[in-house]
């Protein structure tokens, strides 16, 4: 709506900005109230419908009816969220003499004018908070193990095949001395049959392997993946380029955050940008020639959804110690599948604030300026002249000059929400960090790993996109 020099264009007066900007909120609207509804009542309801299915004599009444009944309890905490965003005042009275009475008022004023924003607000900024613990979780691991093991490479296949060879003689070797012990038609002690019982099930697990090995290194996708090994290298640096690029615009953010914003009460809002990062640079730049911004903001999107999808590969699906599943190819649960989707969308929830942490010039005002006055003192004139000079859109702009997009008044509207994401910010460094070390330390994958705890592998049938 407004030219290069910082003044508006012709059409965009006051009403047609106005009709924009609603626009643009109801179309967030729409899209907020799709994610909860994905996330309080679809996903739960097939999740547990799932659940029921296990059982082969439940008729599909019964898995409804069961489905209908757990996801009710997410509605209610969706219901509940709603209420607390709808009550929490996102003002004070300033009588501070005022009695119960007004106290009780003013919230009920507070939620008649709010018309729902500050309830679906609330909800979303609830749903992004767990979307930042995913994020840190995966994500930040995700970001190094992904690059390192594209740079590192699997084991060979056949150094495995001979390692496992001599791993089944050894544990042959283990079982014939056993064995041995009961010629004369003695019985075993108990301490030698349960060391036979778990030698015979490893030898089992060895064997399993033996097939899983040769079945890979005579498979034509194995020569695909070695033809294709340079390619995953050069993709490998190009990732852990964009990590680094990712981590010191968020560092620099973040620190330009810690020494001029306006404190933890107002979110860590920042009056203007003191330390420049190159996302924060870039991107207002970009949006001058349409789409190249759009076309950054899709390749920085979808590299947190490989990040994300490699760190929950790698770590699997816990709730708190507990492992509830592994994220294998081909060879995922469907409840597997549907935690992975819930998780995947409440990480790129989370980017929408990921990305105010990256680059907080664009996504509150892009690429907008304004115009302010500078006093020029002219050299044919004596005294002073009054110039008008552009400058770039910050959060000292006077609030008819510059539009703030409606996504940053959406995700800000409670400063503890924007407090707590500033904080998970310095974890997710923290984070990335250790999964770095953690990745230069660990060696080559197997090419069959997983194998040795999956028991619902079929011998008959080996995954070839295991490597």
């Amino acid at each position: 709506m407004k030219n290069q020099n910082g003044t508006f264009k012709d059409w965009a007066n006051a009403n047609v900005s106005r009709q924009i900007e609603d626009t643009v909120l109801y179309g967030y609207y729409t899209l907020y109230s799709v994610i909860l509804f994905c996330v309080f009542f679809w996903i739960p309801f097939v999740y547990f419908y799932y659940e029921e299915k296990d059982d082969d004599d439940t008729s599909k009444c019964t898995q409804i009816k069961t489905a209908l009944k757990y996801t009710l309890g997410f509605a209610v905490i969706c219901a509940l969220l709603l209420l607390v965003g709808a009550f929490v005042p996102l003002n004070v009275p300033n009588n501070k003499n005022s009695t119960e009475w007004e106290k009780v008022k003013f919230l009920f004023e507070e939620l008649g004018s709010s018309h729902g924003l500050a309830a679906l607000s609330f909800s979303i900024s609830s749903l992004t908070l767990i979307g930042m613990l995913a994020a840190i979780t995966y994500t930040a691991y995700g970001m190094s193990a992904l690059p390192l093991n594209l740079i590192k490479g699997t084991r060979s296949t056949a150094y495995e095949r001979l390692e496992n060879t001599e791993d089944i003689e050894e544990v042959e070797q283990h079982i014939q001395t056993i064995k041995s012990k009961s010629k004369d038609g003695r019985p075993l002690p108990a301490r030698d049959k349960r060391a036979l019982k778990q030698f015979e099930e490893r030898l089992r697990t060895l064997k399993k392997r033996e097939r899983h090995l040769e079945f890979i290194e005579n498979s034509w996708w194995t020569k695909f993946c070695g033809a294709l090994r340079p390619l995953k290298i050069i993709w490998g640096i190009f990732f852990i380029l964009v990590a680094l690029l990712f981590v010191i615009s968020l560092f620099l953010s973040n620190l330009d955050k810690a020494l001029h914003s306006a404190g933890i009460d107002s979110g860590f809002i920042i009056f203007g940008a003191n330390l420049s990062n190159p996302l924060n640079m870039l991107l207002p730049l970009l949006q001058t020639v349409f789409p190249l911004d759009y076309i950054l903001i899709t390749i920085i999107i979808m590299y947190f959804i490989f990040t994300s999808m490699a760190g929950i590969r790698n770590i699997g699906i816990w709730f708190f110690w507990i492992r509830l599943y592994k994220i294998r190819r081909g060879r995922t649960r469907p409840q597997a599948l549907l935690f992975l989707c819930m998780i995947l969308l409440l990480i790129v929830l989370h980017t929408s604030y990921m990305i105010y942490s990256l680059a907080p010039q664009y996504v509150m005002y892009g690429s907008q300026n304004y115009l302010i006055e500078t006093n020029v003192t002219s050299d044919n004139r004596k005294g002073n002249s009054t110039l008008f000079v552009p400058k770039r859109c910050d959060a000292d702009a006077p609030e008819d000059q510059c539009t703030v997009t409606r996504t940053y008044l959406f995700l800000h509207k409670f400063w503890f929400f924007s407090a707590a994401y500033y904080f998970g910010n310095w974890a997710f460094l923290g984070v990335f960090l250790i999964g770095l070390i953690v990745s230069c330390c660990k060696g080559k994958k197997s090419v069959i790993e997983g194998v040795d705890e999956d028991s619902d592998i079929s011998d008959d049938e080996p995954s070839v996109y295991s490597v």
